[in-house]
């Protein structure tokens, strides 16, 4: 399937690699399966998540992402499988024993209580003196930037300033795994992008360990170190985001993640044999393996003379974005536009014939 801008927003590796988190796992997940009823929510589900790691759960409604965060946090038993957090066998400790942290979709902060005695009132329980909840409240309340605020109710406060203080509220108890459900959803556009950056910050520099559950690619693509795609209950690729974008595992992954052009044919040498003719990819499937998809893209396909062409058609579309321009275009035979990215303004309008070629290596051969 072919997204649209218009329907998804267009999604990039960062140009900057990223940090790379200390070595060997914290946390490992095996064969975990967990049914409610007929339905499948987690199907062998096994991944490791390493110390220190900004780590993305990535998938649709349904997919079994937030149920894999209950059984992490003590929530949700599995049906079988096991969870465990360096040494300790997470699964035979009651969530309260856990050192996890879950942070809600809807914060779930007190009304009635003051900001730092929302951060303060899991060490108070714990019974901790008060000196230390005091100095420990103070320290993280610096860190998030609420030091002003510290005296105020969560009515008083925006839609961002209550996220970080959900988020001082759990990492002020120093768990060694952080679980954040759908941390942004509650906030507008531009608040979510300022606060992507912030937990990334937050993340190096309290040095903990990140979970974080989207269905926003965008979101998992600028803030994980890697990302586990999920469908259908089961891990479909655990990659870095650079990777997820150019080598997806399989159609799911290549639809799903960005956006692409995805063409469907019988694998063949130097890419897959379409009604279009031979369409230039590379692929770790056997030539002649039978039906397989192509997947480019749009940055990568690029506008060029007839004599060098590999499909030809005419622009129904163009949007200019600032920095570049999507131009969709319609191929005799094909449903869905091709679409291209060009670095400003786009040189051709709608009812223009155009000349599309990519190189080889832009192409990615997925098995049917």
């Amino acid at each position: 399937m072919t997204t649209h801008p218009a329907d998804r927003s267009p999604t990039h590796p960062r140009s900057q690699p990223p940090a790379t988190p200390e070595a060997g796992p914290l946390l490992r997940v095996a064969g975990l399966t967990r049914s409610f009823g007929a339905t499948s929510a987690l199907d062998d589900v096994s991944l490791e998540i390493r110390t220190n790691e900004f780590f993305a759960l990535l998938g649709p409604s349904g997919c079994g992402k937030t149920t894999l965060l209950r059984v992490i946090a003590g929530f949700e038993q599995p049906d079988s499988g096991s969870v465990l957090l360096g040494d300790a066998d997470l699964l035979a400790l009651p969530p309260h024993r856990r050192p996890v942290n879950l942070m809600f979709q809807s914060y779930a902060l007190f009304p009635h209580l003051s900001v730092e005695r929302n951060v303060a009132y899991g060490l108070e329980r714990e019974g901790v003196a008060k000196n230390e909840v005091r100095r420990r409240v103070g320290e993280v309340l610096d860190t998030v930037g609420l030091t002003a605020l510290a005296r105020r109710r969560p009515s008083q406060l925006s839609g961002g300033q209550r996220q970080r203080v959900a988020l001082a509220r759990a990492i002020v108890k120093r768990p060694q795994l952080l679980l954040l459900d759908e941390p942004l959803s509650a906030l507008d556009r531009k608040v979510r992008a300022e606060m992507q950056l912030e937990l990334k910050r937050l993340q190096h520099e309290v040095g903990i360990t990140f979970v974080v559950v989207t269905h926003d690619q965008e979101e998992a693509m600028s803030m994980a170190d890697r990302i586990a795609v999920l469908a259908g209950g089961r891990v479909q690729q655990v990659a870095t985001p650079q990777a997820l974008y150019e080598r997806p595992a399989n159609l799911f992954v290549a639809d799903f993640v960005g956006t692409s052009n995805i063409f469907a044919g019988d694998a063949a040498a130097g890419g897959v044999h379409t009604r279009w003719g031979l369409l230039p990819g590379t692929a770790e499937i056997d030539p002649g393996a039978g039906a397989a998809h192509v997947m480019v893209r749009p940055e990568h396909v690029r506008l060029v003379d007839v004599d060098r062409a590999i499909l030809g058609g005419q622009v129904i579309d163009t949007q200019f974005y600032g920095g570049t321009s999507t131009v969709a275009i319609e191929i005799d035979g094909r449903d869905e536009p091709v679409l291209h990215t060009h670095p400003g303004m786009a040189p051709v309008r709608r009812g223009d014939v155009v000349h599309l070629a990519w190189d080889q290596a832009h192409g990615v051969v997925l098995a049917s």
